[in-house]
């Protein structure tokens, strides 16, 4: 009878809710760990080397390349997965898994990298310079989504607005220049962004169905102007708008491997720079940032304390809008010179899960545009080694971390309390 209640109490311990959040974690931790050592770590020749290259300009200090064993690198590698599934069964990292398990990730693919370059050589600064490339429209991006949500509006129209903006920015671009396309592209999502906030504020339209008949709207209309007129050869000088060349920071670009990454890069990256500073400061140490923020938690009681809401509201909608249409320009201006059909491929929606993974927050949007475009860069070198994964199969990979992102946070981030509900002002 002891035997049977000791048994029962085992069970009862060993399939405890508590207790399988902290062990499944841990056992897919040596999971991996076991998969690195057994089939990566196997696969590669005892004396394989593996190097990773740190310079991509000539600077007047130069780093020597790190070369190692690849197997020494995996088993290295191996032994950390395991090891922090070990301490996850037994002590549990508790409120900082989270934190862990983005350690985790970074650990695989640095293993698959190991693996992958086994033999050859991988250019570490180069792929971590596409990262902040590829970063910049869906960091920009998830700060036009802040902005919006921060006031309380919902705004999944952010794909609809970064395409018009491409398109606006490559055709004025061209007729007449650069800093012109970019004021096009600013202006044509503001356009979007007052559509928005009228049917979402005045006649309180569902927040989701406004963004979405936007995003439908401007892939269709800027489809059908594409295939219309762009592709017409007598047209073509229309999309040729040609993009910003870069435009090393004198001193800073001239730092080794930091240099390079950071600071050698044409406009929109410093943009996306100043912006994330400019956003952070006015949204946590202003007045305006306070009544801004209020709007998008209590808007009953900022009304009561004299903040007039739709007014706030109008204003974030036509901010987020305009940054938009500034990211969206990025495709066009920033990066291949012309405009291509649906080039945006869905980094609008990519930036909305970039501001959820970030909290709502600045600094926290651009670690998270730098983690997809990390993944971004990742793909590309990735398939440059000849790895063995199909090229489909990598080019999901940013999507797939969109999916497991918003599956694994949105449960526990807490985004504006009053995001998504209209507002109706009490008669007195």
């Amino acid at each position: 009878m002891k035997s049977s209640t000791k048994n029962q109490n085992w069970i009862t311990k060993v399939l405890d809710p508590a207790r399988l959040r902290q062990w499944l974690p841990g056992v897919l931790f040596i999971l991996v760990g076991i998969f690195i050592k057994l089939v990566l770590n196997e696969a590669v020749e005892a004396d394989a080397l593996t190097t990773f290259t740190t310079n991509i300009n000539k600077t007047s200090i130069q780093i020597p390349n790190f070369v190692f064993n690849t197997r020494f690198g995996l088993d290295l590698i191996s032994g950390l997965c395991a090891g922090i599934g070990i301490y996850q069964i037994l002590r549990g990292f508790k409120n900082k898994l989270t934190m862990i398990i983005a350690v985790m990730g970074i650990l695989v693919v640095f293993g698959f990298l190991v693996w992958g370059a086994s033999g050859t050589s991988l250019s570490f600064t180069g792929m971590l310079a596409v990262m902040v490339i590829r970063s910049v429209p869906i960091t920009i991006g998830a700060l036009a989504g802040i902005l919006c949500e921060r006031a309380g509006i919902i705004n999944i129209a952010i794909e609809g607005m970064m395409i018009a903006g491409a398109f606006a920015g490559a055709v004025v671009g061209s007729i007449f220049n650069l800093w012109a396309g970019i004021l096009a592209a600013i202006m044509i999502g503001a356009l979007l962004a007052l559509v928005h906030a009228v049917l979402s504020i005045k006649y309180k339209v569902d927040q989701i169905i406004s963004g979405t008949m936007i995003n439908i709207f401007s892939t269709g209309l800027t489809s059908y102007l594409y295939i219309k007129f762009l592709q017409d050869t007598e047209n073509q000088w229309l999309n040729e708008s040609g993009f910003f060349r870069p435009m090393p920071i004198p001193g800073l670009a001239k730092i080794p491997v930091i240099g390079p990454i950071f600071f050698d890069h044409n406009l929109y990256i410093y943009a996306m720079y100043i912006l994330v500073a400019i956003l952070t400061i006015a949204l946590f140490k202003t007045k305006w940032g306070l009544r801004h923020r209020s709007v998008g938690e209590y808007p009953k009681a900022a009304d009561t304390l004299g903040v007039n809401v739709f007014r706030t509201r109008y204003l974030a909608c036509l901010l987020s809008g305009m940054v938009a249409g500034f990211a969206g320009s990025y495709f066009s201006l920033g990066s291949v010179g012309r405009f291509e059909q649906t080039m945006t491929a869905g980094r609008g929606f990519i930036a909305l899960a970039a501001m959820i993974f970030g909290k709502w927050n600045p600094l926290g949007a651009l670690q998270a545009g730098m983690l997809f475009g990390f993944a971004e860069s990742l793909t590309t070198k990735l398939s440059l080694l000849n790895f063995p994964i199909p090229a489909e199969v990598l080019l999901m990979l940013p999507y797939i971390i969109t999916i497991i992102v918003l599956a694994g946070v949105v449960g526990r981030s807490r985004g504006p309390a009053a995001a998504g509900s209209a507002y109706e002002k009490e008669s007195l």
